[in-house]
């Protein structure tokens, strides 16, 4: 179902009060991720949501309805020389046209390799409106950023797939779009990287990036670190390349710079930009100093690859014939020994393993999604840190 604006909250009070199912969807573009909805459901979308509701370059604050593409809102931040520093969503394309909806992006939560200098999304919401179960309106937040209002609430739906309510519209912070932005791709032996990668995170550099990065259809098994720089001086990013690589080379450590463009293409290929569609979709957490340990695990080889070196998440992709189950699973095993987990986001049909498993807060969540949904109308069979129901 796709309503128009004005008929949205009238909607969702009528299939409250039918206690039908349903789930909120943005452009619909990224539903198949995650475990699958129980039972017959229907959806809503807010496609017909979309739209600047208010923008205020010289606060660095925008407001815009949920079901606004994002590469929309991007492009009109652009002819103010201001951006959303968040990653394209895996799979949006080299353009960013496939990235689907703000509100989806805010739902899924899955925040990318800029998280590393401009922290996770979660942290540049400012406020945020929604639709409850029963059809009434709430908000959290304010739309300047010193305002706090409400921030457990806006930390509370991001990441949550739509089982708490559906997102009617967004405040984010904006940020200057950095003029100069060059990278470093580095490779040597994984321990050796991996005493770079811990020297860089405790230095006073601040990379907008950097990932553990292992490209798609390379031949062999060799992971590298890629990073990002921006800076407003030309000459400070030089300084800045000059010195890891002065760091990097006792380790017998390759660096290469990178220009804009190559850099681009290198990022596009961390988030799926140009590889064919993969059976599999991997969220891989661990804790960041134990990255090199899951890099090297023997279910890893020969995959795709990108792991924030600061926060330890990260993304894995394979076809169906590249990636056997029982390696998920094996894989799923490794990460929770490493203090952290293992989502998974696309798997093939003929696989039934759970999106994810019981997260040790279960009985916490499960009283939340109680009170926000009584009559458990939302996404039913996909509340984040309970393991969905076995078919």
């Amino acid at each position: 179902m796709t309503p128009e604006p004005s008929e949205l909250q009238e909607l969702v009070r009528e299939l409250h009060q039918q206690a039908e199912p349903w789930q909120p969807a943005g452009m619909g573009t990224r539903l198949s991720w995650g475990p699958p909805i129980k039972g017959a459901s229907a959806t809503v979308s807010c496609r017909r949501l979309s739209g600047i509701v208010e923008y205020s370059p010289g606060d660095f604050t925008v407001t815009a309805l949920a079901g606004s593409p994002l590469v929309e809102l991007q492009a009109e931040l652009a002819h103010h020389k201001q951006w959303l520093a968040v990653d394209w969503p895996w799979g949006s394309g080299s353009d960013g046209q496939a990235s689907g909806s703000l509100g989806g992006l805010v739902a899924r939560g899955l925040a990318g390799g800029l998280r590393q200098r401009y922290l996770g999304l979660r942290d540049q919401i400012i406020g945020l409106e929604l639709i409850r179960s029963d059809g009434i309106r709430a908000r959290a937040g304010g739309k300047v950023v010193k305002n706090v209002a409400g921030y457990d609430l806006m930390r509370l739906m991001t990441g949550s797939w739509g089982a708490l309510g559906l997102i009617s519209s967004l405040t984010l912070r904006t940020m200057p779009e950095p003029p100069q932005r060059r990278g470093l791709l580095l490779n040597g032996p994984l321990e050796a990287l991996g005493q770079l990668a811990a020297w860089l995170l405790g230095s006073s550099l601040s990379p907008e990036r950097i990932d553990w990065w292992r490209p798609p259809l390379l031949q062999g098994d060799e992971t590298g670190l890629l990073i990002s720089l921006a800076s407003i001086n030309a000459h400070t990013l030089d300084e800045q390349i000059c010195c890891i690589a002065a760091k990097a080379a006792p380790l017998l450590i390759s660096a290469q710079a990178l220009e804009p463009a190559e850099l681009a293409s290198l990022v596009g290929q961390s988030q799926g930009a140009e590889t064919e569609a993969s059976d599999w979709l991997l969220r891989l957490a661990v804790r960041p100093r134990l990255a090199t340990t899951l890099l090297s695990d023997p279910s890893l080889t020969g995959l795709p690859v990108v792991l924030g070196a600061g926060s330890g998440l990260g993304l894995s992709w394979a076809t169906a014939s590249a990636l056997p189950t029982y390696k998920v699973e094996a894989l799923r095993r490794h990460c929770q020994q490493g203090g952290g987990y293992l989502t998974v986001l696309r798997q093939p049909t003929s696989t039934k393993l759970p999106a994810w498993l019981d997260a040790p807060s279960r009985p916490m969540i499960e009283a939340i999604k109680r009170q926000f949904d009584p009559k458990q109308q939302l996404s039913r069979g996909r509340l984040p840190g309970v393991e969905p129901p076995r078919s």
